[in-house]
């Protein structure tokens, strides 16, 4: 997405929070008010969070780094599938399973071994087999396809972890969190900002909103591939986020002068 103000952010339904019974207290500073039972997030930090995580999205990208997309929920599969594959990252749109990240050795096993079939039937080898074993065989490729194929050609630990909502995607956080890989996360009203180092503020279930925030990383990314391309990574710090930078151009904050109400 080329340009993203905060009348983008109103269209897209971002500033729609979770009914007020259900929310998290460390939510408070990125609420702007309540109204008829639901909370409004204020788009102003939305987009300064925005901001703060695209440029750093940009900075891992130029550095050559790889960038895992998670959105298992319903609204968020299209998406995350269909932009980090333009991209060309990782993604994870089935179940998180857990040691994706924490068991990487064993994970990736796995992963070489949807290689290992594929190979078998490209030789012939797998009429070497019987039926039973073939059909045996065919139900694990199918299984480890659905849960590893978006990962499959990811050769190690990413240097960055995209999720769309935190709570749903808790374990993939934790497990990043565990291994000092930065996270950059969706945060409705219902979730700790803390638990990720670039929380942005916004709605975890509107498809369009989804959309919205995939959009800006897979364009962040690019951005940074082609700076990297062109030999102009700028020294642009991946595990920590240097005070005090400007925003990237693409993301303007001089579309509207208010939060949405």
């Amino acid at each position: 997405m080329a340009n993203v103000g905060l009348k983008d952010l109103l269209e897209a339904g971002v500033h729609f929070g979770h009914q007020t019974r259900k929310w998290n207290p460390k939510m408070r500073p990125y609420i702007f008010i309540a109204r008829n039972g639901i909370y409004i997030i204020d788009l102003q930090k939305t987009l300064r969070a925005l901001n703060k995580a695209r440029d750093f999205l940009t900075g891992v990208s130029a550095k050559g780094g790889t960038v895992l997309f998670v959105g298992t929920k319903k609204q968020a599969k299209v998406a995350v599938k269909e932009l980090a594959t333009r991209c060309n990252m990782p993604y994870v749109t089935e179940r998180w399973l857990g040691g994706m990240l924490t068991n990487w050795q064993t994970i990736s096993k796995s992963v070489a071994k949807l290689d290992e079939i594929e190979s078998l039937r490209a030789t012939g080898k797998i009429e070497q087999f019987s039926k039973k074993e073939q059909l045996e065989i065919a139900r694990t490729y199918e299984k480890l396809e659905k849960n590893l194929g978006g990962i499959r050609h990811m050769k190690g630990l990413p240097a960055a972890v995209f999720v769309i909502d935190t709570v749903e995607e808790e374990t993939a956080v934790r497990e990043a969190n565990k291994l000092g890989i930065p996270v950059v996360g969706i945060v409705d009203t219902n979730s700790d900002p803390e638990m990720v180092r670039y929380p942005i503020p916004g709605n975890d279930d509107a498809i369009r909103a989804i959309s919205l925030y995939v959009s800006v990383a897979a364009a962040a990314i690019a951005e940074g591939r082609s700076s990297r391309h062109e030999g102009r990574d700028g020294g642009v710090e991946i595990q920590a986020d240097r005070a005090g930078r400007a925003a990237p151009a693409a993301v303007s904050m001089d579309d509207a002068g208010a939060a949405s109400e």
